[in-house]
């Protein structure tokens, strides 16, 4: 498909495809701290104001990751962020098992222009996809860049030259794109639409004003 395999003893690059590296996941709201004396419960606000560094129990669990330290940082930086790779269905929304192929061409040409929060990995047996895959923008790891080195057993693979020229473009637009609620220009009829789709949304005063038929004398 849309990957290479490089040799063990390729440089890491961005594109970069590795297999159980640890996402730790733990509550600000209820941090075990480990000292002499045993377990002890402690809210991080608490903690923080401490000067002393402390020693925390957190849950680690190994994940699927794509290198997104651009390459020539990937060689010289003392870390390496990656972003977490996940089953499409539990990405995107508009997804499910039950997608005809049609609905899964509009989704992975048309809605991934719109959607800038993931980036698609289709199947395939060798780098250990076996159902459709993607990568999440929003959640990211950091790991050490030289025990990451030691750690390429763990690649899979990476994506190709055309993959990665668009991975690059799409991570650069998610990091550097403009949020706004995108119904904000909508007059009565198109937000009335709108909110037949999308029915949580919350109308600007404006279009509230034109909604109740008032009019604003000139």
């Amino acid at each position: 498909m849309i990957y290479e395999f490089p040799d063990l003893s390729a440089p890491l690059r961005q594109g970069d495809i590795f297999v159980g590296l640890p996402r730790v996941d733990f509550s600000l709201d209820r941090v075990i701290v480990a000292n002499e004396g045993g377990e002890c419960v402690a809210k991080w606000a608490e903690i923080a104001q401490q000067n002393d560094p402390v020693s925390i129990i957190v849950s680690v669990r190994p994940v699927a990751a794509i290198v997104a330290t651009q390459d020539c940082d990937a060689v010289r930086s003392h870390d390496i962020t990656l972003c977490e790779i996940r089953r499409f269905l539990d990405v995107e929304r508009k997804a499910n098992e039950k997608t005809s192929a049609k609905g899964w061409k509009d989704i992975l040409t048309q809605h991934a222009r719109i959607n800038q929060k993931w980036f698609y990995l289709p199947p395939d047996t060798k780098v250990g996809f076996i159902e459709k895959m993607a990568v999440d923008f929003m959640v990211t790891l950091r790991v050490p860049r030289m025990e990451l080195e030691g750690l390429r057993n763990l690649r899979r693979g990476r994506l190709n030259p055309i993959a990665d020229e668009h991975f690059r473009e799409r991570i650069s637009e998610f990091f550097r794109r403009y949020p706004y609620d995108e119904w904000y220009p909508l007059d009565q009829q198109e937000m009335k639409a709108y909110t037949n789709e999308y029915p949580d949304t919350k109308p600007f005063p404006w279009q509230e004003v034109e909604r109740m038929g008032d009019h604003v004398e000139q």
